[in-house]
């Protein structure tokens, strides 16, 4: 008897280039989907390993994006994806090239609305789509018009406290929002027991909603019939809740379906489709392997592959890493340990950027001291206020794009009661290819308005140590700046005394024609250039408060160069012009800073040099002045 062999279907290979139109995915089967899906996930692999990016998540993700283009009419439909950094595969099926992923004039790595129609939303901060999603959606209803909202959202964002808000009104209102939540990582718990199923199932029949739609319209018409209607409501919930465990989302007001294996394209349209017929606003919950696909990011369970910079496929090693160099964040990393061995009162705060601000060692050391509070930037000031009211000193590790969730709590609480602590503003500046959403350029500006507060940053490794000595001595909030970029590595930081308060003159002019006040880095890049020409050259270490004594000095010059290289001309360089002009300066002031503005993704190279902030441009401009 001749064996049956079973019949394999051959699968084209897909042209991602070619795509302009993701229509087509309505009509591939089911094989030639996991093909797409198998094809799309290569080609962001290997973009992300040419450009950098968001890794994990977007390989993670890739099956559940082509289904939701598969059941959604978008863009005429709306689809807002939470942060953004998973929008990838949106950006293939779109017909986007990856190509040009984070470089200056290229694709956005997160959704951009000028960048495509069906990028309806925008963002680089966590947990703002359900919010958004809501408003849409009344919108929609004002206008009577059809359509869905589609709120596409990570189990680490629905925990903060801005999706916490969106879902406490959402649940509740009459404006439809499907919510895709989207968990790689933590279980969230679910009723079980066949008798809950089989409720469950009932609840989202389509013969169910029929019949409890056309009750409610009936019974709607008469003031008796509303109240029958409020009555067989209540009763109908508390028999429910008798026989049926809600979980947390139902509870809120919501229809649940869940969980979906969100790799799996038979249980995502299954999934979809009751999301779409449903009347109210439910919850599509996805179970996702994070970084699937890719062996390294599949197994990573530290965050390693969540953001990576130019990478090797085969060996997954960085390109380009240079041992003699050390970043800022780790920099800062290095001493604050330090500091967790020197002092017993010493608690680190973070919301949930250990990695990025590579803290990976003081929280590996000292376990109890140290507090991830997740996407929660609010609350990591609110412990840090309680740890200091307690006796403690904290040390808050943010990135200067985030710090700014938590202005209420450095005004009202942090400040007004002057408590002591140190915050570490990470990524000061520009920060390069995250672009507009994540330049840490406006922290600075609102933070020297603003009473008992210290703001410094430090040129060096050296600078650095000394400011963090003093900000352990000082009463009251701390803030040292630095920037996303690198310095050359030293085994032993040499001693720094650095006065409270002081500035610093690096070089000194004779004729007192020219005096160039600067801070940070750009310190460091500006003074060999400097140095054969006679220019007075000012490190003003701390930009609150003022070195008002060294500021009387300036009055003797001709002219006076403000550069702020780490913020916009609002902040520090008006300070300071405010006080020159008001002690009656003769001269001329002439300012470069970043431009008040939303900075475009490119290099930080790239970004300083459209400023005009490069230091070879920044050399041109004092020459002119010189032979002026």
């Amino acid at each position: 008897m001749k064996k049956k062999t079973k019949k394999t279907e051959q699968v084209k290979k897909f042209d991602l280039k070619a795509i302009s139109n993701p229509d087509f995915v309505k009509q591939l089967t089911y094989p030639e989907l996991t093909a797409l899906a198998s094809d799309i996930r290569q080609e962001i692999l290997l973009q992300i390993a040419k450009n950098g990016g968001h890794l994990s998540s977007n390989l993670g993700t890739v099956e559940a994006t082509i289904a939701l283009f598969r059941n959604f009419d978008f863009p005429h439909d709306k689809l807002l994806f939470d942060v953004g950094h998973q929008a990838y595969t949106q950006k293939i099926l779109t017909g986007r090239s990856l190509a040009t992923l984070r470089k200056k004039n290229g694709v956005s790595g997160y959704q951009k609305c000028l960048e495509s129609p069906y990028d309806q939303y925008e963002a680089g901060h966590s947990s703002t789509s359900i919010g958004a999603a809501t408003g849409m959606a009344i919108a929609r209803d004002l206008n009577e018009e059809k359509y869905e909202v589609v709120a596409f959202i990570g189990d680490a964002a629905i925990a903060n406290g801005v999706a916490f808000e969106g879902l406490n009104y959402l649940g509740h209102s009459m404006h439809k929002v499907i919510i895709v939540l989207n968990d790689n990582d933590m279980s969230i718990t679910q009723p079980v027991g066949a008798f809950s199923r089989l409720f469950r199932r009932l609840k989202l029949s389509s013969s169910y909603i029929r019949t409890k739609d056309a009750y409610r319209r009936i019974m709607f018409k008469t003031r008796l019939g509303y109240h029958i209607y409020r009555f067989t409501w209540w009763f109908k919930n508390f028999f429910a809740r008798l026989v049926l465990p809600r979980n947390f989302f139902e509870q809120l007001g919501f229809d649940y379906i869940g969980t979906v294996d969100g790799h799996d394209f038979k249980a995502l349209d299954k999934a979809f489709k009751k999301a779409h017929s449903l009347k109210d606003s439910v919850i599509v919950h996805l179970r996702t392997t994070k970084g699937k696909g890719y062996p390294y990011s599949e197994k990573d369970d530290q965050g390693d592959w969540h953001g990576v910079s130019s990478f090797d496929i085969k060996t997954g090693i960085s390109n380009g890493k240079n041992v003699d160099i050390i970043s800022w964040s780790n920099l800062y990393a290095d001493l604050t340990l330090a500091k967790l061995k020197a002092d017993d009162h010493t608690i680190v705060i973070t919301p949930a950027t250990l990695k990025g601000s590579g803290l990976e060692k003081p929280f590996a050391q000292y376990r109890r001291r140290t507090i991830d509070v997740g996407i929660a930037e609010e609350n990591a000031f609110l412990v840090a206020q309680g740890l200091a009211l307690s006796g403690k000193y904290p040390i808050v590790s943010i990135y200067s794009t985030f710090m700014q969730r938590g202005f209420d709590q450095i005004i009202h609480d942090l400040a007004r009661m002057n408590l002591s602590l140190l915050v570490l503003v990470d990524r000061a500046g520009l920060v390069g290819a995250d672009g507009e959403t994540h330049q840490g350029i406006f922290d600075s500006d609102f933070l020297l308005g603003i009473p008992n507060i210290t703001v410094a940053m430090a040129a060096n490794a050296r600078q650095a140590q000394a400011l963090m000595n003093t900000a352990l001595g000082h009463k009251g909030p701390f803030f040292v700046r630095y920037p996303r970029d690198f310095m050359k590595k030293i085994e032993q930081i040499p001693p720094c005394e650095l006065p409270y308060g002081k500035w610093e003159t690096v070089q000194t002019s004779r004729q007192a024609k020219l005096a160039v006040v600067t801070y940070g880095p750009l310190i460091e890049a500006l003074q060999p250039l400097v140095a054969s020409l006679d220019v007075s050259l000012i490190n003003a270490i701390y930009q609150k408060p003022l070195d008002y004594n060294l500021l009387d000095t300036l009055l003797k010059y001709q002219k006076v160069i403000l550069i702020d290289g780490y913020a916009t001309n609002e902040g520090f360089n008006q300070q300071v012009m405010s006080y020159l002009y008001q002690h009656d300066y003769q001269g001329k002031v002439i300012t470069r800073a970043v431009p008040t503005s939303f900075i475009e993704q490119a290099t930080i190279a790239e970004q300083m040099e459209e400023a005009g902030l490069a230091p070879h441009q920044l050399l041109a401009l004092i020459k002119e002045l010189l032979d002026a």
